[in-house]
C-alpha cells in the first residue's frame, strides 16, 4: 500500500506568480489545459498501489479547492483529501504535523511532491528503486548547468551506490551538477528524523521563551534541517532522471511548463490536442483548446497554445507560445505571442500583445528555467506579457513586456511597464 503527498505551500508563498494568484491558488493555475496539480494526481494515481492522496498547505479551503477536490476524487476513484496547516510550517513540518493521518493504514512508503515542479513524474522507477535496496528517503535528482545549479538544491552522490554523500540548498559556490527535483519518495521512519527536529526546535525556543511549546517548532525545512544533517549517513539516497523537468515560480515558467506538458500529451494524452478539421481554425504545433471555447475558423494556432473554458477567438487571430485563460475575448485580427490573457479579459480587434520568452537555452541539453527577477538595476527586464483577470485592451494598440494588473481599462498603447 502506497500513499503520496502534494504540498501545496500557501498564500504567501507564490509572489512571483502575481497578478496571476490573485484569482485562483497558485497550485490550480491552469497548465497545458488542466489544474497545475492535476498533473501530480495523475502520475500518482498510475502507480500500482496507491491509496490515498493528500495535499497538505496552509489556503483556506475556499470553492475552486473543494470543487477540484471532489472532481479528482470522481475522476481518479481515489480519496483525495486537503489538510490545512493552522500555520506555515515548511516543506517538512506539515509532514510531521499530520504524520498520523499519512501513516494511517499502514503505508509501505509514501511519495512527497512538491506542487510547483513540472515533470513526467517517474514515480513508478523510484518505486522500483526503493524496493530493491530500501533507505529512509529516496531523492529524485536531475542536472543543471553549472551556473544555474546554484539555484537549486545541490546532490554530491556515490556514482557506485547513489547514496547522497553532501547536500547544499543553493549554494554560493558550485558543489553539484546534480540538483534536486523536489520529488521525493519516504519510509514510514523517514518521519523520526523530522521528529527529532521538530524536539529540537522546541527545546531551542524554549531556552529563549518562556516555558510551553514555542510557536515556531513545527516548522522544519526538509533541504535544509534534515537533507543537509544527515546526507552521508546512508539514510539518503538519489535516483536520477533524464526527463522533462522544470520549476514553476513564475508566470514565464508556467508558459514553458505548459509547453513541456503539451509536447508530452502526444504519448500520454492524445485526446487533449486539438487537430486540423476541415473548417476548423489552422493548428501549428501542440494546442490544447476547452471544448467550449469558439475559434473562428480563420484563427491561426499554435504552437504552445492553450485555451481555456469559454474562450471567443474571433476571426484572423494568431496565436503562439500563449495561456489564454477562462472567458477571455480576443477579437477579430489581434496577435498575441508569448503571453498570459487573464480570465475574463478582452483584447480588441487589430491589437497586438506580446513577450519576449525566457526560455532554457535550446543548445544546452542541461540548461533550466532561470528564476528571473522582474528588475534588473531599476530597469523592468523584457519578459512574457501578463494580463490580469477582466483586462479590457482597445483596438490597434501595442502592449510589449509588460504586467497589468487585474481590472484595468487601457486607453494607448504600453511598453516594458508594471501598469498599476
Amino acid at each position: 500500500m502506497l500513499k503520496a503527498v502534494i504540498l501545496i505551500g500557501g498564500p504567501q508563498k507564490g509572489t512571483r506568480f502575481r497578478p496571476l494568484s490573485f484569482e485562483v491558488p497558485k497550485p490550480l493555475f491552469p497548465v497545458a489545459g488542466v489544474p497545475m496539480i492535476q498533473h501530480h494526481i495523475e502520475a500518482c494515481a498510475q502507480v500500482p498501489g496507491m491509496q490515498e492522496i493528500l495535499l497538505i498547505g496552509f489556503y483556506q479551503p475556499d470553492e475552486p479547492l473543494t470543487q477540484f477536490l471532489e472532481a479528482a476524487q470522481q475522476e481518479f476513484h481515489l480519496p483525495v483529501r486537503y489538510l490545512q496547516e493552522f500555520v506555515p510550517l515548511g516543506t517538512g513540518g506539515g509532514l510531521y504535523h499530520f504524520r498520523d493521518q499519512i501513516l494511517a493504514g499502514g503505508p509501505e512508503a509514501f511519495f512527497v511532491l512538491n506542487a510547483d515542479v513540472c515533470s513526467d513524474f517517474p514515480l513508478s522507477a523510484m518505486l522500483e528503486a526503493h524496493r530493491h535496496q530500501r533507505h529512509p528517503f529516496l531523492l529524485l535528482g536531475t542536472t543543471a548547468n553549472r551556473t544555474q545549479s546554484l539555484n537549486y538544491g545541490c546532490i554530491v552522490e556515490n556514482p557506485q551506490t547513489h547514496e547522497v554523500l553532501h547536500y547544499v540548498e543553493k549554494p554560493s559556490t558550485f558543489i553539484s551538477d546534480i540538483i534536486n527535483c523536489g520529488i521525493y519518495l519516504f519510509s514510514p521512519e523517514a518521519l523520526k528524523p523530522l521528529r527529532d527536529v521538530f524536539q529540537r526546535n522546541q527545546q531551542d525556543g524554549q531556552l529563549e521563551d518562556s516555558p510551553g511549546l514555542w510557536p515556531g517548532a513545527g516548522t522544519i525545512r526538509l533541504e535544509q534541517d534534515v537533507f543537509s544533517a544527515l546526507a552521508g549517513q546512508g539514510q539518503i539516497y538519489v535516483h536520477l532522471t533524464d526527463g522533462i523537468w522544470s520549476q514553476i515560480k513564475s508566470a514565464g515558467s508556467a508558459l514553458y511548463a505548459s509547453r513541456l506538458y503539451l509536447s508530452r500529451y502526444q504519448n500520454t494524452h492524445p485526446e487533449r490536442l486539438a487537430k486540423h478539421t476541415p473548417g476548423g481554425p489552422r493548428i501549428r504545433g501542440n494546442v490544447y483548446i476547452h471544448p467550449t471555447a469558439k475559434v473562428a475558423p480563420s484563427a491561426v494556432l499554435g504552437p504552445n497554445v492553450s485555451i481555456g473554458k469559454g474562450v471567443t477567438v474571433g476571426e484572423g487571430v494568431r496565436l503562439r507560445e500563449s495561456i489564454v485563460l477562462h472567458g477571455a475575448t480576443l477579437q477579430e485580427h489581434t496577435c498575441v505571442l508569448h503571453s498570459i490573457v487573464g480570465w475574463g479579459s478582452t483584447v480588441g480587434r487589430w491589437a497586438r500583445v506580446e513577450g519576449t520568452p525566457n526560455d532554457p537555452n535550446p543548445n544546452d541539453p542541461r540548461a533550466r528555467m532561470d528564476s528571473e527577477s522582474l528588475f534588473k538595476d531599476g530597469k523592468l527586464l523584457p519578459a512574457i506579457t501578463i494580463l490580469g483577470c477582466r483586462v479590457r485592451i482597445p483596438a490597434e494598440v501595442l502592449i510589449l513586456n509588460s504586467i497589468v494588473l487585474p481590472h484595468k481599462e487601457l486607453s494607448r498603447s504600453f511598453t516594458n511597464q508594471i501598469i498599476l
